[in-house]
């Protein structure tokens, strides 16, 4: 399954006011571990950012004015979200920023649902902390995700930030790269984990009572009579092990 957390900034909060987005980060999960593959482009509103989004951001006009505007990065990003589902907090903020700048271009779905699937998980942490407070920095300190970086928002930062979180909220990475697990020793290490000596260690064998033998045996008599098959597996009463047929061990 492949997944693309995705995170923007914008000049203001309302694109039926003429407000544009000023940066696109993405992050892609594919079978929920997080890949290399990157997405992230600043861009040309073609108009002055409210100065109370630039206290969030930081990102000022003069930047943004050697940017591309976003029809020139458009085909581009929609070609990396295809197919995806979006991970976003608070999405329908950034699905609508996002449908705004499609509707200004020609050629292109005008709707980004039509290329992808959108999970949000302001309304997923909702429903799993109701009552509770939900922005990105609470979910990180519940979580325990580093955001120690996040001084001002940023795309591709809170895109990476949530990542970790959305991660963590729906169960963990289910493995992790040779990379990560060697970042993860090495970090015990820094921190003075010891690993746990297991040398000596005995466990016990545990060998099956007369009562569970009877009942291996029955087991296998039944399998035998539903498939017409026979079958000849039998419990070692010393070892526990199972014994094959002479044929299956040759």
């Amino acid at each position: 399954m492949r997944q693309v957390v995705l995170d923007t900034e914008t000049t203001g909060l309302e694109p039926e006011a003429g407000h544009r987005i000023i940066e696109i980060g993405c992050v892609e999960i594919v079978n929920r571990r997080t890949t290399n593959n990157r997405f992230h482009r600043y861009l040309n509103p073609g108009r002055l950012v409210d100065r109370g989004a630039v206290e969030v951001h930081g990102i000022e006009d003069e930047f943004l004015a050697k940017q591309p505007r976003f029809a020139e990065v458009a085909h581009e990003f929609l070609e990396f979200v295809k197919g995806a589902e979006l991970v976003i907090h608070n999405a329908d903020f950034d699905v609508e920023f996002i449908n705004h700048e499609l509707r200004r271009i020609d050629g292109v779905p005008h709707q980004i649902r039509d290329c992808c699937a959108v999970l949000d998980t302001l309304a997923l942490a909702r429903r799993m902390h109701p009552g509770q407070r939900n922005s990105l920095d609470a979910l990180a300190k519940r979580y325990n995700v580093d955001n120690s970086k996040r001084e001002l928002h940023g795309a591709l930062l809170d895109a990476q930030i949530l990542t970790d979180i959305y991660l963590s909220m729906t169960g963990g990475q289910v493995s992790l790269s040779l990379d990560a697990r060697e970042e993860i020793v090495e970090l015990g290490r820094e921190r003075g984990e010891a690993r746990i000596d297991r040398s000596g260690l005995e466990l016990p064998v545990v060998l099956p009572t007369a009562d569970e033998l009877a009942a291996h045996d029955a087991l296998l008599a039944k399998i035998a009579k539903r498939s017409g098959r026979v079958l000849d597996w039998s419990v070692s009463a010393a070892t526990g092990n199972l014994e094959p047929p002479a044929s299956a061990a040759a």
